[in-house]
């Protein structure tokens, strides 16, 4: 019988498999598909995925190596998540060994066990005495004896800094023969009769009707898009829906959009659950995130809750998915495996046969499109939960009108006014930093970032300039570098400033700033938020980080500083980015029994989007996009595929993107395809970023299907191109920004 052959899958990004020769001493019944084995790769060693075994090599028998050891007895990832990643890697045209790489934990990627760990628990030995002469002379192991005592089912090895014992004293007292170690499973908590914890919230008939129909599609495959109004009671829908998939013995994945949502949502799953929760982002560490993916694989975790990367999460009984705020740019993988977790989530509820449900009160467009033409059932939350009004709009000409740190004098009134009611302000400006640029009053000197075309952004407290695309990092100069003149201004505001001023407007209350570098610190987030919850008077100055699903019950004046950066842009999606992000900051507003009031400070205030947003709602505003898209041709009624390329050199990646472009005329030409136009190459809006010339290729294609054809083809030619040796390509499929 010839040797047998395995064809593995390594993280490269190589879009092939490797053959190599079994492990010494390993039979052939042993290699099963999916299995781990560790195996020579240059001078390096990799672990890889077995994908097949079979008796031919088109590599010559003397040059195949063995490979080093075969890590697990069968697959670690079961077969309908194996069969999404095989999906995964052909649809995002990515190497199949990097695509199965991101779909394990960082632990099981360096070769880890794939199983629960095994703890070590400190048991008391029957027959032994608390008062063994023994110990007269050690009160620390008497006391350590006492305390283990206190805990029949034994104490976990972790726990003993926690409970102030010795181990020292544990080792002593296991000479004598008084405590005995027991190895054994993590302990895992019991499953409950009764899953629910506290009681749930009455349905209003809106949300008793969405309900109803999500019900009506469990145990198969429904997609469901839950539009509803911000405060319209979206999650009480989720845990309804969830507590139904928990009493029929099934599990749910819920995902969210960023890290901060995780911690005041697992608080409330588990007020409202007695259930086994499982949450894995990017903020647990690499053991925690490997127990939680093994509980949920072996059905030990009820409830998954989880960022992007958590719908790679195995389930033993899958019942349903839930993407909570599913508009959410972070839901798509910026490098890598530029993968769309909601996009992802419907193709694995597809093949698992569950339903999903999409929520958000600002859909996306290509939600709202498979809504309309019946991929998705649409469901409607028109109302707030509790009886709550929806916010009243303000749009606030600013025109020739002085900025105070970017704060006019009528938002200045109107936050004056709503803090003396004993009320809460959220001021929202999505720019971090204290102003976006340093100039010279002088020469006109600015400061930009030596490796971007982009300015710098001044940090006032750290004293630095820092640039937010690269993250260069310099001085603040005392001097200008041109003109040597000290007269350097920062010209515009950032939520630094803006912190800074209202500080000094409004002494008398706290104001609090919520962005990616004031919240940098662990628990920074929750301690805000607790300050916030007290509900005394207080402002909120802000990024985009508060627009997203925190509830605020004692805001009653959201004042939005700048609405107008979204109206100009190169990119066809800012439109609806920027309404989306307005309607979600607006939705903190009058959550409770006050009436909310959001004023949009903008030099636009009479442009048609601002006026059809505040009058007419996004909806209005959406079918309104959904018409210009069609007319012009763009996602969703088009598709696309980005090409980008980046090199050290100018020139360089326009070259090679010049060649790729002729190969695929070539290939639209010789596989007979039709409605396909690729547009470029040309420089990227940002063309220089962290040293590098960047450059890109749009291909657009009027159905999937061709698209997909050309680009499996043109992939195995680029990869063959020696100009692409010499650059940094990736392809972007379904891009959902173009720079």
């Amino acid at each position: 019988m010839p040797d047998a052959i395995l064809r593995i899958a390594l993280p490269s990004p190589l879009r092939r498999l490797f053959d190599y020769r079994a492990p010494p001493g390993v039979p052939r019944s042993a290699l099963q598909p999916g299995a781990r084995l560790r195996v020579p790769f240059g001078r390096r060693e990799l672990i890889g995925i077995l994908i097949e075994v079979t008796d031919h090599s088109e590599v010559p028998a003397g040059k195949l190596k063995p490979a080093l050891q075969l890590l697990d007895a069968q697959s670690p990832l079961p077969p309908a998540l194996f069969k999404l990643c095989l999906w995964t890697a052909q649809y995002y045209q990515h190497s199949l060994g990097d695509t199965l790489s991101w779909a394990l934990p960082v632990l099981l990627r360096q070769g880890e066990p794939a199983e629960v760990r095994q703890e070590r628990f400190w048991h008391l030995v029957d027959g032994a005495q608390l008062d063994d002469p023994r110990l007269s002379r050690a009160p620390r192991q008497r006391e350590a004896l006492q305390t283990i005592a206190q805990h029949p089912h034994g104490v976990a090895h972790q726990l003993l800094g926690q409970l102030q014992l010795n181990k020292e004293s544990l080792g002593q007292l296991r000479e004598k023969g008084l405590v005995r170690v027991e190895i054994r499973r993590h302990a895992v908590s019991e499953r409950h009769l009764n899953w629910l914890a506290e009681p749930e919230l009455p349905l209003n008939p809106e949300q008793r009707a969405a309900a109803e129909a999500v019900r009506t599609g469990f145990g198969h495959f429904n997609a469901f898009l839950l539009a509803g109004v911000t405060g319209s009671g979206k999650t009480e829908v989720y845990l309804q829906l969830i507590r139904e998939t928990l009493e029929a013995g099934k599990q749910a994945l819920v995902l969210i959009p960023e890290i901060n949502l995780g911690p005041q949502t697992l608080a409330r799953f588990e007020r409202r659950f007695n259930a086994r929760i499982a949450l894995l982002h990017s903020g647990v560490n690499d053991r925690e995130r490997l127990d939680a993916w093994l509980a949920a694989r072996d059905g030990e975790a009820d409830i998954i809750i989880g960022t992007r990367s958590a719908l790679f999460t195995p389930m033993q009984r899958p019942g349903l998915i839930i993407i909570d705020e599913e508009h959410d740019a972070s839901y798509k993988q910026q490098e890598g495996l530029r993968y769309h977790a909601r996009d992802l989530a419907v193709v694995r509820a597809h093949q698992e046969n569950i339903p999903i449900l999409l929520g958000s009160a600002t859909p996306s467009l290509e939600s709202l499109h498979n809504a309309h033409s019946g991929r998705y059932a649409m469901l409607h939350l028109h109302q707030r939960a509790g009886g709550a009004q929806q916010p009243r709009f303000l749009r606030l000409d600013v025109k020739s009108r002085p900025l105070d740190s970017g704060i006019s004098g009528p938002m200045q009134q109107a936050i004056a006014k709503t803090l003396a009611a004993g009320q809460q302000v959220l001021v929202f400006l999505n720019r971090r930093g204290f102003a976006p640029t340093l100039l010279c009053h002088d020469c006109g000197w600015l400061s930009e970032c030596p490796r971007c075309d982009a300015r710098m952004t001044v940090h006032q407290r750290s004293g630095e300039l820092r640039c937010h695309h690269c993250g260069h990092v310099e001085r603040q100069p005392s001097n200008c570098p041109k003109c040597n003149n000290v007269d350097l201004r920062p010209v515009g505001a950032g939520t630094e400033r803006a912190e800074e001023r209202l500080g000094i407007l409004f002494p008398q209350v706290p104001v609090l700033r919520v962005d990616r570098d004031s919240t940098s610190r662990k628990e920074a987030m929750t301690m805000l938020f607790n300050t916030v919850q007290r509900g005394e008077p207080c402002i909120l100055v802000g990024t985009q980080m508060l627009a997203k699903g925190h509830h605020f019950p004692r805001v009653t004046l959201v004042a939005i500083l700048d609405a107008d950066g979204g109206l100009f842009s190169a990119d066809f999606r800012a439109s609806e980015r920027m309404a989306q992000l307005i309607v979600q900051v607006a939705g903190r507003a009058g959550r409770a029994e006050e009436p909310g009031k959001v004023i949009i400070q903008s030099h636009l205030a009479d442009h048609p989007l601002l006026v059809q947003l505040t009058e007419q709602g996004y909806f209005a505003f959406a079918e309104q996009a959904l018409s210009e898209r069609r007319s012009a041709g763009l996602p969703p009624f088009c598709h696309l595929a980005l090409l980008r390329a980046e090199a050290h050199k100018p020139g360089q990646a326009e070259g090679f993107l010049d060649e790729a472009c002729s190969e695929a005329e070539l290939l639209v030409s010789e596989l007979k395809l039709s409605g396909i136009e690729l547009l470029g190459p040309v420089p990227a809006p940002m063309e220089r970023r962290a040293g590098r010339y960047r450059a890109q290729l749009l291909v657009q294609a009027n159905a999937r299907a061709p698209l997909h054809r050309l680009l499996s083809t043109w992939m195995l030619a680029l990869e063959q191109m020696p100009s692409g040796r010499a650059v940094r390509w990736s392809l972007d499929v379904d891009p959902i920004d173009l720079f």
